[in-house]
């Protein structure tokens, strides 16, 4: 498994397993599954409800605590210190961990800074080996790690081929910060599976458009969280590191880029205000 060096020197795997819109009857399962396939990435959040069924999941998995990778994030309602600090216990509980590899902030709303000195006092602590963001925008970004002590080691933002992060990407890279993807796959919209850039290329190499995908963000440095619930797809998306893309196709994905994202308009009032309010517990 290729892996990817943070900025403060930890190992992050380069391909993870997403639990994003699994269900929890489902969840141990498909995390089982993804363990035995080889991902030693997992991604969860406390807004996905699923961190008991991946902790579960971890706990039966009879691998050592230090071979996985584990990932969750902190969701707004909770970014005031104390607030913070409650709802990460809450989710190393459910997780049934003793310490987690990477702690996020979902959403660049809210007192995103109270609720980023207390993932430096985690970090401090020892409790969480790497912090970091998702879905900040390169200004915020900056924002936030010039007026604080800790710089972000993840931003996680949309990125697949019809929203691609270009600048963004130029921007971490620079600033030693890892781009990791999320919805790699663009959930599937504008009929992305049959798109005929893609299918061309899959068929080229041999592979599946997702294995295209993967591996063009792969090239790009970018790290992937792909999810799915069948363990084919899991093999699938897994195996990604044995075949490797031209420039002129890296190129013709690279036309594929449009100016706004196809899932999520960030800069759409409603959409943004319904994220910033949304209360995930009482």
């Amino acid at each position: 498994m290729k892996q990817v060096r943070l900025n403060n020197g930890i190992m992050m795997p380069s391909v993870g397993y997403g639990v994003f819109q699994i269900a929890q009857a489902d969840t141990e399962r498909c995390v089982s599954d993804a363990i035995e396939v080889g991902y030693r990435l997992i991604d969860t959040a406390s807004a996905y409800f699923n961190e008991k069924e991946v902790g579960d999941a971890i706990r039966h998995s009879g691998l050592k605590r230090e071979e996985l990778f584990v990932t969750t994030k902190l969701w707004v309602q909770d970014y005031e210190t104390d607030d913070a600090l409650r709802a990460f216990d809450k989710s190393m509980a459910l997780l049934g961990l003793d310490y987690l590899d990477l702690y996020l902030l979902h959403k660049p709303y809210g007192n995103y800074y109270a609720a980023w000195r207390a993932l430096e006092r985690l970090y401090r602590e020892g409790r969480v080996r790497a912090i970091g963001v998702t879905s900040f925008s390169d200004e915020r970004l900056q924002d936030l790690y010039l007026h604080n002590e800790v710089k972000p080691m993840v931003n996680q933002i949309e990125t697949n081929p019809f929203f691609q992060q270009t600048v963004s990407n130029h921007f971490l890279q620079s600033e030693g910060i890892q781009h990791e993807a999320w919805s790699p796959f663009a959930e599937g919209k504008n009929n992305i599976w049959n798109n005929p850039v893609l299918t061309a290329i899959a068929e080229k190499h041999g592979r599946t458009v997702g294995q295209v995908m993967l591996r063009w963000l792969n090239q790009r440095n970018v790290v992937v969280i792909p999810k799915t619930v069948s363990r084919a797809r899991m093999v699938e998306n897994f195996s990604i590191f044995d075949f490797a893309l031209s420039d002129a196709e890296m190129q013709a994905i690279a036309a594929l880029d449009q100016p706004k994202s196809p899932i999520l308009d960030d800069q759409d009032l409603a959409t943004t205000k319904w994220i910033g309010t949304m209360r995930i517990h009482d």
